[in-house]
């Protein structure tokens, strides 16, 4: 195959696969970097809050109903959530918490907008870079004074498996930490409590617990889940505010527990 048909047929939207990891995460290519030394493609996953880079030439297009039908069975899990809230909501007498949700990706943001309105809670959803969260949380916060904040998108390692400790071996967690912070200075200014969940897939997780979230990813540096922002967000605004929320009472809701969030109580 020539780099005239690559060119042709990977672009934005394209929905892939890397080769070099037997395509184990599937990826919609969110836009190519035309290089001397050849094509690079910047992805997103469908599915996880991952976000990578990969050489054109390592790229598989993966079938359009390979991909319908892991997002089919995504949607199954958010219906099943969804009947079993309902059928507990009738002991839930008020909602206590309102959320901000700030997220990286477009679809991740429409789809969290879906599962809140669906819950019946009071959440608003912004599609905000990762880059950018940290220069409007504060406009945000005091627009919406809400209890709940959720700082999200698509994250990774770089160098999977090493220096955990090092900040520049993370795409976005940079972006969360600063964004945590800005919350927390304006949470202090207008002594207006918020409970913040912070991370992605791979996050640094030690610092952006360190910089202020009480719930973050990932521990283990693993791939998170989709709805495990959303799940942590719905436990909170649940909860009585008179009541401290673990996170051993979240771990139980989540795929994969304490090795895709942590977190202290709140």
């Amino acid at each position: 195959m020539g780099r005239k048909d690559i060119k042709c047929k990977f672009e934005k939207g394209t929905l892939s696969g890397r080769k070099s990891y037997k395509k184990d995460i599937m990826f919609r290519v969110e836009r190519i970097i035309r290089g001397k030394k050849g094509n690079i493609a910047i992805l997103k996953g469908i599915i996880h809050r991952i976000e990578a880079d990969s050489p054109i030439e390592d790229l598989e297009v993966i079938d359009k109903w390979i991909v319908e039908e892991n997002i089919k069975k995504l949607t199954n899990r958010l219906q099943e959530r969804l009947q079993r809230y309902n059928k507990q909501k009738r002991t839930i007498k008020e909602y206590y918490g309102k959320i901000l949700h700030l997220d990286g990706d477009k679809k991740y943001s429409e789809k969290s907008a879906q599962y809140y309105k669906k819950l019946g809670l009071n959440a608003i959803v912004r599609n905000i870079p990762e880059n950018r969260q940290a220069s409007v949380i504060s406009e945000l916060l005091t627009r919406h004074k809400p209890d709940i904040v959720v700082i999200t998108g698509h994250d990774a390692m770089i160098k999977n498996g090493s220096n955990y400790n090092d900040i520049y071996n993370y795409r976005n967690s940079k972006y969360f930490i600063n964004t945590v912070l800005e919350a927390r200075r304006w949470e202090e200014k207008n002594k207006h409590e918020i409970a913040i969940f912070a991370g992605a897939c791979q996050s640094f997780f030690e610092a952006i617990i360190t910089s202020g979230a009480n719930f973050a990813s990932s521990p283990s540096r693993i791939l998170i889940d989709f709805i495990d922002p959303l799940i942590v967000a719905e436990k909170i605004a649940t909860t009585d505010e008179y009541k401290y929320l673990t996170i051993g009472e979240i771990v139980p809701e989540l795929r994969d527990g304490l090795n895709g969030v942590g977190g202290i109580r709140k």
